[in-house]
């Protein structure tokens, strides 16, 4: 058989090429899920930083529990929950390495609310990208901590009810109070304009430990088009008419004097509190 080599045709550009720290593994993620964009940024930025050879990643449990085999740096697997006391420890006795956690809603905002807390208590330079999509994806599609009031899933085919579950959890807005979060912003990645903001979000969250100015977070509003029932495309504007509202975009806390001003009024909800919350949620369902 005799081998040929692909050769890009003549008046064509190259438009895209695979980040040097992702690998060439084809992702187990649902069609329409947004996980994989929130990848490559992650690695886009790893690349652009010229961190690759120090960046060591934490990989969560949950739809992201085989982020270890898609980028290619390297990584570590936690315990469910655990990945902020995980990479606590990798950057404690390596201090020269670039330590991020890779983080699901049902992780970081369920079982594992007690590591983010502390580790942005005491200040760790870590960065943590923490993926909310209102719902437990891998196990079946389950409320998470996250989920909307009014939201169904399959523990709450009636909607998520306050007076049984109690309020969506606001990750950023809890963090940002926390004297050793350095920066925490809310992005989503439902548009290009949108993932565009998200992508220097994450560059900031770096950059934060990079200058040794505590914990970075970055919370990314994602789809999850199976679990919510949606096509792919109604998925991304459910984010936008849905989970904006309750969950609103920008930066909670940037420890720069400019960033820190525009901070300091982040957006909030529209008045009507978990009424408006609830009527959203009972639209969606």
């Amino acid at each position: 058989m005799t081998s040929r080599t692909w050769e890009r045709p003549s008046g064509t550009e190259i438009v895209y090429e695979r980040p040097r720290s992702l690998t060439d593994v084809v992702t187990h993620y649902c069609p329409g899920c947004t996980h994989g964009i929130a990848h490559r940024l992650v690695a886009e930025v790893i690349d652009e930083l010229d961190i690759r050879e120090r960046a060591v990643g934490i990989a969560s449990v949950g739809c992201s529990v085989l982020a270890y085999k898609y980028f290619d740096v390297d990584m570590l697997q936690a315990a469910h929950g655990r990945a902020p006391a995980v990479a606590t420890g990798v950057k404690r006795v390596r201090p020269e390495t670039v330590v991020f956690t890779y983080q699901g809603d049902g992780d970081l905002a369920a079982i594992g609310t007690a590591e983010i807390v502390h580790a942005a208590m005491r200040g760790e330079n870590l960065t943590v990208i923490f993926i909310n999509n209102a719902i437990f994806g891998m196990t079946g599609g389950q409320m998470a901590p996250t989920t909307l009031v009014g939201q169904e899933t399959t523990t709450s085919p009636g909607g998520r009810r306050p007076q049984r579950a109690g309020y969506p959890i606001r990750v950023c807005e809890m963090i940002s109070v926390l004297d050793g979060a350095a920066y925490v912003a809310r992005q989503a990645l439902s548009s290009p304009q949108s993932i565009a903001r998200a992508k220097k979000a994450i560059r900031k969250a770096f950059e934060a430990q990079l200058e040794e100015r505590g914990l970075g977070l970055v919370e990314l509003l994602s789809s999850c088009s199976v679990n919510w029932k949606m096509s792919p495309g109604d998925a991304l504007r459910w984010i936008e008419t849905h989970m904006v509202p309750v969950y609103p975009l920008g930066v909670f806390k940037d420890w720069t004097e400019a960033g820190a001003e525009a901070a300091s009024s982040p957006v909030r909800p529209a008045a009507g509190g978990s009424d408006g919350a609830e009527r959203r949620g009972e639209a969606a369902g």
